[in-house]
């Protein structure tokens, strides 16, 4: 059988301080060793699974064509299927847990062209226990498709209405303002929301943000092409390289200073840019003061 692909793109929440990883990797390379292992990250939050599908779904589109192992699985060990899905006709497999992790990176990718219960055990590892699916069932069904299995031979055919939908949270409109959730804050402290940006167009430079966890609280945030054309500390509400909007702050942690997490509700309300900020709005920034440096005189 000629090998069919030679990547796959490794996502999960194991983080790196077992062996989970490493284990994963060497299954699949005792399988197919012409597989290079992309890691996509497995930095994802323990049993996060919609941080995991928002994160899938940011990169899906950017990943080499081959195979999609994700694997984020509260529900390892019960009935929850383990699956591959097709996806373009057979360019490439999504394969994990039936949870919703795949769903809406499948979706972004043009849906679903065939799917499978991953039920043939000669396929898999011999399992001393249900606990490490990635190693026994996810991982070799991986590089089976690698070396050029047909997916049928997996297991037993599923109708791809049937897999667990994705939970993607929508915006809402209020008043005229937009209620919003902080789909993912990234290692800076940019806040990406799920807020397209045609959403706020036709909205001035100056933007009240508005959220009430940990504590309620307010900030002016002005809208911006980059973070350089912000002033420091200013909060700013920029299209980030996903095209959603964020909020940031130049050469800073908007997520700290706002007190912001992933799954918190953020309402952006327009402001008209010859109000005076709202109390707790950032101004033009802060405050500079000039300052002049004189060579020191010897002594």
């Amino acid at each position: 059988m000629a090998p069919r692909f030679d990547t796959i793109s490794f996502l999960s929440d194991y983080g790196t301080d077992d062996e989970f990883v490493g284990v994963v990797k060497s299954v699949i390379r005792s399988i197919a060793p012409h597989v290079t292992v992309i890691d996509i990250t497995h930095g994802i939050r323990p049993y996060d699974l919609k941080g995991g599908a928002l994160t899938l779904a940011r990169s899906v589109q950017y990943l080499c064509p081959g195979v999609v192992l994700a694997i984020v699985d509260p529900g390892v060990g019960t009935d929850r299927r383990a699956v591959a899905i097709e996806v373009g006709d057979g360019q490439s497999y999504l394969v994990g847990p039936d949870n919703g992790l795949l769903a809406s990176a499948v979706g972004l990718v043009g849906g679903a062209t065939a799917a499978v219960e991953l039920t043939a055990t000669e396929y898999q590892l011999p399992a001393p226990g249900p606990t490490f699916a990635g190693r026994d069932v996810f991982a070799p069904a991986a590089a089976h498709l690698c070396n050029g299995v047909p997916l049928d031979a997996l297991g037993r055919r599923l109708d791809p209405a049937e897999l667990v939908p994705g939970v993607v949270p929508l915006p809402r409109e209020e008043g005229g303002a937009i209620v919003g959730e902080v789909l993912w804050v990234d290692r800076y402290g940019n806040c990406q929301l799920n807020v397209d940006p045609e959403a706020v167009e036709g909205w001035g430079e100056r933007v009240q943000l508005r959220w009430t966890r940990p504590r309620e609280g307010s900030r002016t945030a002005r809208r911006a092409a980059t973070f350089g054309d912000l002033p420091a500390g200013q909060v700013g509400l920029i299209v980030d390289s996903y095209g959603l909007l964020a909020v940031c702050v130049p050469r800073g942690s908007a997520a700290d200073l706002l007190g912001l997490e992933a799954g918190d509700e953020l309402t952006l309300v327009p402001l008209d840019d010859d109000e005076p900020d709202q109390p707790g709005g950032d101004g033009d920034g802060g405050v500079t003061t000039p300052v002049t440096l004189h060579r020191r005189k010897p002594s």
